[in-house]
């Protein structure tokens, strides 16, 4: 999963939220200098992503994008997914997309001081771009996977993976609808 589907997934609690949001920039002992509940909502996070590395019907989704994207399939696959929520956005919540993102902002920026520094430049871009509402169109996610793919240190082609989504855009939508529902069952336990 990726910035929108783990911040869905973490509900209302604003420091499951924030916990959640800065778990890829916490390491080891780093988990320690936070409070109880952002605690709890990095080891979310965490729980997510095995959850997520372990279903079969989302390594159905990687295994299609290993050979263009080798080390790399797991991250296109999760972009991938974060277009089906952000696009399907109205099936899962009652809440507007719009006033979702307007609520993790503010509660990115209140926090912003605590936030792992590069969390903090995460948020800049994250904003600037719009990537939270932008993954939902063919641009938006394009832009998002161009930018990761300028970033790795790696030749990855995951500029190109936008191809690969319309070739089989029904496939990958319909693996989506398969595995949401049972992560959001998943995670109910965690933000209860």
């Amino acid at each position: 999963m990726n910035f929108l589907a783990h911040l869905y997934l973490s509900g209302e609690n604003e420091e499951i939220i924030i916990g959640n949001f800065i778990a890829d920039h916490v390491k080891g002992e780093g988990i320690l200098k936070f409070r109880s509940e952002i605690q709890h909502g990095i080891r979310l996070h965490r729980a997510i992503d095995a959850f997520t590395d372990s279903h079969p019907v989302y390594l159905k989704s990687k295994a299609r994008l290993s050979g263009n994207y080798r080390k790399y399939a797991g991250v296109v696959a999760d972009m991938f997914y974060d277009h089906f929520l952000s696009s399907d956005w109205s099936i899962y919540s009652e809440e507007s997309l719009d006033l979702f993102i307007e609520r993790i902002q503010k509660i990115l920026f209140k926090n912003y001081p605590i936030l792992p520094d590069r969390s903090q430049r995460f948020i800049a871009y994250m904003n600037k771009f719009n990537w939270l509402k932008g993954y939902g169109t063919f641009e938006g996610l394009g832009r998002a996977l161009t930018g990761m793919a300028i970033r790795t240190p790696f030749k990855s082609g995951m500029e190109n993976a936008i191809k690969d989504l319309k070739m089989d855009y029904n496939l990958y939508k319909r693996e989506f609808r398969e595995f949401f529902p049972e992560i959001i069952h998943y995670t109910q336990g965690w933000n209860n």
